[in-house]
């Protein structure tokens, strides 16, 4: 679901996949090994919105503005499921957790990581490599490099993605039972959890 807007075409670099239940329109660019998934809604009507290389924008996430603003998604942000991004530039190798609200002129430093439900208000300058939860979202702590290790590699799966979709996604009628040949998934990723009880971080 591509849309023109006042003359401005989405630009989408080829490697990038973009889910046909997404909606992107106006004056956005979006660089390469980006994923888009369903539902999500990427609307540079009343501004711009440029997303880098190698970011991904989940499901039923949005990302809007107000008038004259352009939203900028550095290089490696994860935008994780159901996110609102309005009117804020989010640095480098960022994670914005599930059902976050970033508000209008937050400039996120570059390897932050937010909390899943955090709200970070309106005007926020956040330095780089800060951990933050909670609404309104708050610095608990610096992110370490384990977390920045752990963060990389998920986002890693997400630029992958594009790929893999365009090899083996497609539509199809669902089975009717469960065949004997159905295949197993290999376990690609761990959660901060899982690698903290397995003592496989150092120090956080």
């Amino acid at each position: 679901m591509i849309y023109s807007f006042k003359g401005f075409i989405p630009v989408v670099h080829e490697s990038s996949f973009v889910h046909p239940q997404a909606s992107v329109t106006g004056n956005v660019i979006i660089g390469k090994q980006v994923y888009v998934g369903p539902g999500a809604a990427i609307r540079g009507d009343w501004g711009g919105i440029v997303i880098e290389d190698g970011c991904n924008i989940q499901e039923n996430c949005t990302i809007h503005m107000f008038p004259g603003v352009t939203v900028l998604l550095k290089e490696g942000a994860h935008i994780g499921h159901g996110a609102i991004i309005h009117g804020a530039n989010i640095g480098r190798n960022c994670l914005i957790g599930m059902n976050s609200v970033i508000m209008d002129n937050v400039d996120l430093g570059d390897e932050c990581i937010v909390g899943a439900l955090s709200f970070i208000k309106a005007n926020e300058q956040v330095p780089p490599r800060s951990l933050l939860m909670g609404n309104p979202a708050r610095i608990v702590k610096e992110v370490s490099d384990d977390m920045i290790a752990w963060k990389s590699s998920g986002t890693r799966l997400y630029q992958a993605l594009p790929g893999e979709m365009k090899e083996h996604w497609e539509p199809c009628e669902p089975l009717r039972e469960l065949p004997s040949s159905r295949p197993t998934q290999e376990t690609l990723y761990k959660t901060w959890q899982e690698i903290k009880e397995q003592g496989l971080a150092g120090h956080e």
